[in-house]
């Protein structure tokens, strides 16, 4: 799949930063490929985080991806840091 610009939306902005939720059917490895998120190239800023739910077709994940670079249009996000990655009970 690709990115879908009604899938992100803005959490919290305060100070330059801005804290978005994105959810997608892609995987976390699809969605952190440099250029996925290059359509919101005008919006996302480095240090920006996107709380995220990926897969959510398959095993659905939860996590945080950090925007670490935006030049001349190209977006690319650090690879996802899992939020609750276990549930012994």
């Amino acid at each position: 799949m690709a990115y879908l610009s009604k899938n992100l939306s803005v959490l919290a902005y305060a100070n330059g930063f801005t804290l978005w939720h994105y959810t997608t059917a892609d995987t976390a490895a699809s969605v952190d490929s440099a250029g996925y998120f290059n359509a919101a190239a005008d919006m996302l800023r480095v240090g920006d985080i996107i709380v995220a739910n990926v897969d959510t077709a398959g095993t659905m994940q939860g996590g945080l991806f950090l925007v670490s670079s935006n030049a001349s249009g190209v977006v690319d996000v650090n690879d996802m840091t899992q939020i609750g990655s276990a549930d012994t009970d």
